[in-house]
């Protein structure tokens, strides 16, 4: 099932990522903080707010597309901060992970917007009204 397992995953970079901030604060070097900070976001709030969509609306769960977009978006949530830290570490010219990973979540956003327009799109049909016997 779709939410389960975004729901997993999100959950996993959460700990991940405090973990990650842990680490920070003990070292005192927080230099790689805009990596830990999407990787709090798009790796857990905004996987996690997915997977609870697709729990509550279990029909927007079975399509190809959702799939697609569950997948798209657990590769772009590893891609897109490792992106961020290597750029952070290495400097200019290593943009390359950051970009490709933002590009992986924005393409699994735009899919999950179509997902929640389609599905929010039937639940606006009105229901018939119950017969009086």
């Amino acid at each position: 099932m779709i939410s389960s397992l975004l729901l997993r995953v999100s959950v996993t970079l959460l700990l991940i990522g405090m973990v990650f901030g842990i680490v920070m604060g003990i070292r005192q070097d927080f230099s790689l903080a805009p990596a830990h900070a999407h990787l709090n976001l798009v790796g857990f709030v905004v996987m996690f707010a997915a997977g609870l969509y697709y729990r509550i609306i279990p029909e927007a769960a079975e399509s190809l597309l959702a799939k697609t977009q569950a997948a798209l978006h657990i590769v772009g949530s590893v891609v897109f901060p490792i992106g961020i830290a290597v750029t952070l570490i290495k400097g200019p010219g290593h943009e390359a992970g950051a970009i490709i990973g933002s590009l992986i979540v924005l393409a699994a956003t735009v899919l999950f917007a179509i997902v929640v327009f389609r599905t929010t799109a039937l639940a606006r049909a009105p229901m018939p009204l119950p017969r009086r016997a």
